[in-house]
């Protein structure tokens, strides 16, 4: 579907209009090829200086979609069919964007929506946004071995199932059969459906207040992490976005006003919602590995059905030490002859229903069964499964980083991967890498140092003399 877009030299006249407060900046193009970005125009600006205010009828969030509905009865007949997806900000946001984007387009034959300020600000948005979700299959290849190319895997079926949602529950609304889903007249596609989500991810901010939104003209502020932020994003008393200089922090004429959209941030989730990494990140900080119940255990499937947690675990850098979690692990960890146990039993309205226990505790949730195994006396033996469980994952992922290296040198060669992703993805690569090495290690230590453990060496032993007991019963 292709949308109008405006040039962002217009942009003064849109946040006039619509009374946004500009102290002492602009929005402009930046050189470079670097896109659109906040630069000062006073001679100077000093700390705790408010640099923008954004009328709180602009920021779109979950309430403000809502209340444009009321309004609105094209937007409040597709967020009323879709259900609860569009309870959640992100529903309701990309619902309302893709109405705008519907309504933007110029060889529509019916007006769809109710004209308003923000249809004409999306118009100042990017075509396109590159993230991952847009890469082509050579620009995807650079990502095997890496933590994202699961997560993208994931997230273009993901989607694939909500762009078919949004057609099921739609296409009996007159107007969306026309224009989006009629083979003759239909314009939506699912590259829309990834366009709006890309938008949403690389732009929404959590706004003190207010939580996950948009906020015009701060979010047109630049990335920049650590001492190099300039400005934060609040919420004033009147429920407006303000954006503020930090403290400390001064600027001259012509220098950009940052933002950081989170320093904690790994290089994989930076690259996955915002498409690039910092040249200056040194490190990966995190990544999360995916995990699966083993074919051989018996509780397999009961296991599946309890555990509401993300199956597996998040690797992180805690000062120079790796850690994890992840309750998935402990799962994965313990069985019946443990003192685990699954059973279906009746509840009081005679349905049937899962009970988890723990020798004579029930759990209610999962992430509790972590704090029952610490209070065990055979604690060090669980923390060694995990640990061996972790490492052998750890290992897994390196071989497939390694495994894939020559395979990426080729692809590196072709003409159609985009300069900036090979770059982008070869820094993933060379991070990852890294942390995956010192977790690797640090699991050695530690496994070395539980192996010890006296509680650990009798287990072991017990173990070793049940077993030999058994094979002598089996000779005879």
């Amino acid at each position: 579907m292709r949308r109008d877009l405006l040039p962002i030299e217009v942009f003064p006249a849109w946040a006039k209009l619509n009374s946004v407060q500009l102290n002492g900046l602009r929005v402009c193009r930046l050189p470079g090829n670097r896109g659109s970005g906040l630069v000062v125009t006073a001679a100077t600006l000093k700390e705790n200086s408010v640099l923008m205010t954004v009328p709180q009828e602009l920021i779109l969030s979950l309430e403000h979609v809502w209340i444009m509905a009321k309004s609105d009865v094209h937007l409040r007949e597709v967020l009323e069919a879709v259900g609860d997806y569009s309870r959640s900000a992100r529903g309701a946001i990309l619902i309302f964007l893709i109405l705008q984007m519907t309504s933007s387009t110029s060889d529509l034959s019916e007006k769809v929506g109710v004209s308003n300020p923000l249809k004409e600000y999306l118009k100042f948005l990017p075509a396109r946004v590159h993230l991952p979700t847009f890469w082509n299959e050579a620009e995807r290849a650079h990502l095997r071995g890496t933590s994202l190319e699961a997560a993208l895997n994931t997230k273009l079926s993901f989607l694939d199932r909500e762009f078919t949602r949004l057609k099921d529950a739609t296409t009996s609304i007159s107007w969306c059969q026309r224009h989006w889903w009629d083979p003759e007249t239909g314009h939506l596609s699912l590259d829309d459906w990834k366009q709006v989500d890309a938008l949403y991810r690389s732009r929404a901010l959590d706004l003190p207040g207010t939580g996950h939104a948009m906020v015009p003209c701060i979010d047109m502020a630049n990335h920049a992490q650590g001492d190099s932020t300039v400005a934060l994003y609040d919420t004033d008393i009147n429920g407006d976005g303000v954006l503020v200089m930090r403290e400390g922090k001064g600027l001259v004429a012509g220098e950009e006003v940052t933002i950081t959209y989170g320093d904690d941030k790994g290089a994989c989730e930076m690259l996955f919602s915002y498409g690039f990494i910092e040249e200056s990140m040194l490190s990966a900080k995190e990544l999360f590995l995916d995990l699966e119940f083993p074919e051989d255990d018996p509780l397999r499937y009961a296991k599946k059905a309890v555990s509401k947690c993300a199956p597996g675990f998040r690797l992180f850098y805690q000062g120079d030490l790796i850690e994890w979690e992840g309750t998935f692990i402990w799962l994965l960890c313990v069985n019946e002859e443990d003192g685990f146990q699954i059973q279906y039993l009746q509840n009081y309205r005679g349905e049937k229903e899962l009970k988890v226990s723990w020798k004579d505790n029930h759990v209610k949730d999962m992430s509790h069964l972590h704090g029952f195994l610490k209070d065990s006396t055979l604690w060090d033996v669980f923390n060694l499964r995990a640990l061996i469980i972790l490492q052998e994952r750890v290992w897994t992922q390196l071989s497939a980083l390694e495994g894939s290296k020559m395979d990426v040198k080729e692809m590196g060669k072709l003409e159609d991967i985009n300069a900036s992703v090979r770059d982008n993805a070869l820094q993933l690569r060379d991070l990852e890498e890294t942390l995956l090495l010192h977790a690797y290690e640090e699991f050695e230590e530690r496994k070395t140092r539980l192996l010890e453990s006296n509680i650990v060496q009798d287990y072991l032993q017990n173990r070793f003399n049940e077993n030999s007991s058994i094979a002598e019963e089996d000779f005879s």
